[in-house]
């Protein structure tokens, strides 16, 4: 399995080269990693401050990672932070994060470019974020004695860690100091392959929203468009799932308000998009404070909004559940908001949670969703009794920051 490890690198960093002039991810990547280790040298050359090491893979593990991040640099702020992202969704929108001291891109895994990495930033601890698992990193930071932590892991049967030819990916796991899991079932799991470092200390997410919820500041123009209806939030959207919408917007858009968040924003996607909602629909970065009432559809055409839109919902559909997966319910759930999306939420444990507490209502076509939508919509106590419900349950799933730290403070004091 190692020499299949060896031969998927390389493959995939040949891909990037190839792809990179047409695809701007892949060209994102290579850039970003140019010259790495003289621009990491430079940074961190004369620091003789201790430093920890945070990675994420994207930018909602970096969300995930975020709340302890942050109850890091405050209860050791004789620390420098350096923060690596694998993808340029994370490394992209989070490379001016004032939270961190260094952020880089991961260099690619092998033998010679973790120990350069090590070698260079000498982290006195390292801190992977749910999923991120490599093989030569994992073995440098344990041949160097230095502790390994993944927070916010969640594990399922079907993974690769649990088959009969996993072993080369179970020795990955064996290297960790510490895993904190989500759910119980994935502390169940690594028991089963003899991992016994492992405890549920539950999904930071339900920490970083409610921190968020808490500092949410006015946004004057979607507080204009709203005018005091009621609004039906869609966030992370994809064209299979606007298809699906599409019908519940026809419908309702004289009575409620709509605002549609893309997933991705660019200039091709959102023109279909004002095409396929029609007159009525209007740009964020098009529309001004005298005239978005007039309006009933707002698309934001921006980053880094999100979170703050979910604040003025009433209702919410997030995307993704058509595609790849579901994107983040929890920044929706925090305001206690009737959830509406697709069918692939399996893999997530809160998705799952929500869906049995009869707070998210998962659909797999236009006409389910606007059953879905009309079911709650119409029944007198309906969503009042989903708001309880659902603020009750993001309450009760947080702390996990908590215990992470607490763990930390021993392990950095011993």
């Amino acid at each position: 399995m190692k020499l299949l490890y060896d031969i998927g690198l390389k493959a995939y960093n040949g891909l990037l080269a190839v792809a990179a002039p047409f695809n701007q991810k892949a060209k994102l990547m290579l850039q970003g990693r140019e010259r790495e280790f003289e621009r990491l040298q430079q940074a961190l050359s004369g620091n003789t401050a201790p430093v920890v090491w945070f990675h994420c893979a994207s930018l909602g593990e970096f969300e995930q990672g975020r709340p302890v991040i942050e109850a890091f640099k405050t209860q050791f702020p004789e620390y420098k932070i350096m923060l690596t992202f694998f993808s340029p969704s994370g490394y992209e929108v989070r490379k001016n994060y004032s939270g961190a001291d260094f952020i880089f891109y991961l260099p690619l895994d092998s033998a010679a470019n973790a120990r350069k990495f090590i070698k260079i930033v000498q982290p006195k601890l390292a801190v992977f974020v749910k999923y991120e698992f490599w093989h030569y990193y994992l073995q440098e930071l344990e041949q160097r004695q230095i502790p390994i932590l993944s927070i916010s892991a969640i594990f399922r049967p079907e993974q690769v860690f649990f088959k009969p030819y996993g072993e080369f990916n179970r020795n990955m796991l064996r290297r960790f100091t510490h895993i904190y899991t989500q759910n119980k079932q994935s502390v169940e799991l690594l028991q089963s392959i003899g991992i016994t470092r492992a405890s549920i200390a539950g999904d930071t997410r339900f920490d970083r929203v409610l921190q968020t919820a808490a500092s949410i500041k006015p946004i004057p123009l979607v507080e204009a468009f709203v005018s005091g209806s009621d609004v039906f939030m869609v966030g992370s959207s994809w064209p299979a799932d606007v298809e699906v919408l599409l019908p519940l917007i026809q419908k309702y858009r004289s009575t409620i308000k709509f605002i549609i968040a893309p997933h991705e924003i660019h200039e091709n996607g959102i023109a279909t998009l004002i095409t396929q909602l029609g007159d009525g629909a209007v740009r964020f970065s098009q529309a001004d404070l005298q005239s978005i009432a007039t309006y009933n559809v707002l698309v934001i055409d921006n980053i880094g909004m999100l979170s703050a839109l979910y604040s003025y919902g009433t209702y919410a559909y997030i995307g993704g559940a058509f595609g790849k997966g579901l994107h983040n319910t929890l920044e929706a759930a925090v305001f206690g908001l009737p959830l509406f999306f697709g069918p692939k939420y399996e893999k997530f444990q809160e998705a799952v949670d929500l869906v049995n507490l009869g707070c998210a209502m998962p659909v797999n076509n236009a006409d389910e969703l606007l059953a879905a939508f009309e079911k709650v919509h119409t029944t007198p106590g309906a969503r009042q009794r989903i708001t309880d419900t659902e603020k009750q349950y993001v309450q009760q799933q947080a702390g996990a920051t908590t215990k992470i730290m607490a763990d930390i403070q021993r392990l950095l004091k011993r």
